[in-house]
C-alpha cells in the first residue's frame, strides 16, 4: 500500500532549537526554510517548523493507565526501528513523557508506543505494531 505524504505545520518557539531537535536528535533532513519556518523530511512526510509564540491549549486524555498528551503527532514506525529510535532518544538525554514500553499487551492493537516533547514543548508519539496489519483492527 502506497500512502501519500502528509504535511503538518505546528508552532515552535525558537527555530535554532527546532533544528538541533527535529533534524539532530530525530535525524530528518531539512528542507526549505525562512526567517520563520523550516521544512523537514520525517521519513517522506513534510513537517513544518513555524516560528509562533504559542502553542495554545494543551490537555490530556487516559489511555491504558497513562495520561496521552493530546495534541500529538508522530510516526508508526517498524518495530525493530522504533527500538532503535527509543535507544537514540535516550542517548541523547531526551526526558519522555511516558516512557518506551508496550500496551495493549495480548490485543489485536498490541503497540510499541513512547511520547516525548521537542524543545517548544509539541508532544510527539512514535509507535510500533507487533503486527503492523493490525493498525486499525478492533478485535
Amino acid at each position: 500500500m502506497s500512502l501519500p505524504p502528509f504535511h503538518l505545520a505546528f508552532p515552535v518557539h525558537d527555530l535554532a532549537a527546532a533544528r538541533a531537535f527535529y533534524g539532530g536528535v530525530l535525524g530528518c533532513p531539512e528542507g526549505r526554510s525562512s526567517a520563520t519556518w523550516i521544512d523537514f523530511d520525517l521519513h517522506g512526510h513534510q513537517i513544518v517548523a513555524h516560528l509562533a509564540a504559542g502553542a495554545g491549549d494543551r490537555t490530556a486524555n487516559p489511555v491504558d493507565g497513562h495520561d496521552v498528551p493530546v495534541p500529538h503527532f508522530g510516526l508508526v514506525l517498524p518495530w525493530d526501528e522504533w527500538h532503535a529510535l527509543a535507544a537514540r532518544l535516550d542517548a541523547a538525554g531526551i526526558i519522555f513523557g511516558i516512557a518506551p514500553h508496550v500496551r495493549f499487551a495480548g490485543q489485536p492493537g498490541e503497540q510499541a508506543t513512547m511520547f516525548f516533547r521537542d524543545p517548544s514543548g509539541n508532544a510527539l508519539e512514535f509507535k510500533a505494531f507487533r503486527d503492523a496489519a493490525k493498525l486499525f483492527a478492533t478485535e
